[in-house]
């Protein structure tokens, strides 16, 4: 099981030394991996007294392109990993553009996760459609594929069209590896049918045991093989003790998950280098190798 951190977006500030000290923290540490969350758009809560969300106009969120090309030139050998960008609200194949690009430049060490997301505001203000949302995210996987297997395509989807065009560069991996998130089972059976891994955010409780059971069932039924197919769990340290923090670690250990990230948000910790301490003191508690 690969261990990786969960960027601490929300409360890592806009100091540029601090992302990279992070990213080199991690990687010294042991971690393989650093995961970022996607929102473009906070929602302004002054006109929404009855906000339900977890984020806002008060929360920071990088953009996980551009923070991963940053990452890449202070880091040697850590994988990056989207979880999730929220494909159908951008450009399909600006995204493949992205993604291929960042490929290149951390030399085939990145995964794509992507979802389809719950904030109308930010479908809104990129002028994309809401409602059909899963559905284009289906023809965006499969576009992305194409685009990154070949230098030029002739494609017409329901949703996409490109008249003789590629991207250039194309990706080191061929495809880049498409995670998905989401917690319906429209969802697990989409990343059965479709995806090279998923994305729980749930723990490994008796719940998140049938939740798992049953994706894995899903993908047996598309006639694929289960332990070829990724499992990239969270462990949140919030409100949560050591003892419990192992408990789920090894909790999806017996799940056999073969990624696993640590999240140190939403712990009250007073400033973004309290991070840094955090995923040591997970390390030396846990193991990370």
């Amino acid at each position: 099981m690969r261990v990786g951190v969960v960027f601490p977006q929300t409360e890592s500030g806009t100091d540029p030394g601090f992302i990279r000290e992070y990213t080199q923290a991690a990687e010294e540490l042991g971690y393989r991996h650093i995961l970022a969350y996607d929102h473009v758009l906070g929602a302004g809560l002054r006109d929404r007294p009855n906000w339900s969300g977890p984020y806002s106009e008060h929360d920071v969120f990088h953009e996980p392109f551009v923070l991963f090309g940053y990452m890449a030139a202070v880091a040697d050998n850590l994988e990056f990993v989207t979880g999730v960008i929220i494909s159908p609200q951008r450009q399909t194949v600006l995204l493949a553009k992205q993604a291929a690009s960042l490929d290149v430049l951390n030399k085939g060490r990145f995964r794509l996760g992507i979802g389809v997301g719950w904030n109308e505001i930010e479908y809104i203000g990129l002028n994309e459609n809401f409602r059909n949302r899963g559905k284009r995210e289906e023809e965006q996987i499969d576009l992305m594929r194409k685009l990154w297997m070949n230098q030029t395509i002739d494609y017409q989807g329901q949703y996409h069209q490109i008249p003789d065009a590629g991207i250039n560069p194309l990706p080191v991996q061929r495809p880049i590896p498409i995670w998905l998130g989401g917690k319906s089972d429209v969802a697990y059976r989409r990343a059965a049918r479709l995806a090279d891994g998923f994305m729980p955010q749930f723990p490994p409780d008796d719940e998140g045991i049938e939740i798992v059971e049953r994706i894995r069932q899903y993908v047996r039924d598309e006639g694929r093989d289960p332990l070829e197919f990724g499992m990239e769990a969270r462990v949140s340290l919030m409100d949560k003790s050591p003892d419990v923090w192992q408990q789920e670690f090894e909790g999806w250990r017996k799940l056999k998950a073969s990624h696993i990230s640590v999240n140190t948000m939403r712990m009250g910790l007073r400033q973004p280098s309290d991070h840094i301490d955090m995923i040591r003191r997970f390390a030396e508690e846990i193991g990370v190798s």
